[in-house]
């Protein structure tokens, strides 16, 4: 494990309500308290229950708050949409953009994903930056130009000071939710080729999504070039999600 500081952020995607949360937390916390404080920790709920999530963290908490995505507008008629002002009421520490499935269901495009990424870090909210590519892509093996090419576009005009404000999660499409999870060398590749890609990236944290588990994150954190974990369905449980943070930072 290299010397930056860990961070793992749960997103737990349409999961949970209000009263699930709340449950979550009171677990999670206890064993939140046992792992190094070195170790960031963040967990993100649907929008419904981040207020829940807020009371039951309380402020100046271990376990920081984060938002599975946010609108690249202020305000206005917009519907459904959510604004970086909403998300610091509730002291909102991380927001997750440019998740595959955002990208897939939404058509969220790089300049969009780009100018939401504009956005969080005005709100002094640090954007998560998912990338990845699909099995496609990855089979033709085009899979690093093209994680270079979503980075390019989204952060291209950004200076070197608000490119090290970020974190970036590198996701493979095809390992998402599918237990299939990509092998921690080419992981490392894409990891590795991404802090190399721009000024300000070199001390990032850049984290590793696509069915991370208690049983494989060790491997990821052994990389050199790997940070963390954006945590997926291991995240949803407190003892499972606790077990794994505490497996990955073991070695």
């Amino acid at each position: 494990m290299n010397d930056r500081s860990p961070v793992f952020v749960g997103n737990w995607k349409m999961n949970k309500n209000a009263s699930q949360t709340r449950s979550f937390v009171e677990a999670f916390l206890p064993l939140a308290a046992q792992l190094p404080p070195s170790v960031g920790i963040a967990i993100a709920p649907p929008f419904t229950a981040l207020a829940a999530a807020a009371a039951a963290l309380g402020s100046g908490n271990r376990v920081a708050l984060a938002a599975q995505t946010m609108s690249e507008f202020a305000e206005g008629a917009y519907t459904g949409e959510i604004a970086a002002s909403m998300l610091a009421e509730f002291n909102v520490a991380y927001v997750i953009l440019g998740h595959s499935e955002r990208r897939l269901y939404q058509h969220e495009s790089d300049a969009t994903i780009g100018a939401k990424v504009r956005a969080a870090l005005a709100a002094e909210i640090t954007p998560i930056l998912a990338v990845g590519e699909s099995l496609e892509v990855r089979e033709a093996g085009n899979a690093v130009a093209h994680v270079l090419g979503q980075i390019r576009s989204a952060t291209g005009d950004l200076s070197e000071e608000q490119a090290a404000r970020m974190v970036l999660a590198y996701e493979p499409i095809w390992a998402i939710g599918t237990g299939k999870n990509c092998d921690r060398e080419s992981a490392q590749e894409i990891a590795r080729a991404v802090r190399a890609a721009r000024k300000g990236f070199a001390d990032i944290p850049i984290l590793y999504g696509g069915s991370m588990k208690p049983e494989n994150a060790a491997g990821y954190m052994e990389m050199p070039d790997i940070d963390g974990g954006l945590v997926g369905g291991a995240s949803l449980d407190a003892g499972s999600f606790a077990a794994l943070i505490a497996g990955a930072i073991a070695r």
